[in-house]
């Protein structure tokens, strides 16, 4: 099972423009290196990650539904695109399609 939205994963063509929308909406930013991307909160509820993306390319939106422990979940029913996989930014994560055809981000805790 999962337990809700974990994240909204957002591409933007101006980085310092969505900063600023998301910071006048109450998110504060909680991590950015400096490189076009980073990380708002605001309370408890999903943060959102913010990459800019070149001009050329159309922004794209991903929801991440969170999952507490990856080695236990059974997908199921579920159209598994991508099994869970170790990501860069230290998490599990894996892709489903829905009926649809909209492709899903499941994200679990890393292996410890």
């Amino acid at each position: 099972m999962t337990e809700g939205i974990e994240a909204v994963f957002l591409e933007t063509r101006n980085w310092g423009r969505s900063a600023q929308f998301f910071q006048a909406l109450g998110y504060e930013l909680e991590v950015s290196e400096g490189d076009g991307s980073g990380v708002f909160r605001n309370g408890d509820g999903p943060y959102i990650v913010v990459v800019e993306v070149p001009a050329d390319r159309e922004p794209g939106m991903q929801v991440a539904l969170k999952v507490p422990d990856a080695d236990a979940f059974d997908p199921g029913a579920v159209d598994v695109v991508t099994p869970f996989e170790d990501t860069h930014y230290g998490t599990r994560e894996m892709t489903a399609r829905d009926p649809d055809g909209r492709v899903w981000s499941l994200q679990a805790p890393a292996k410890n």
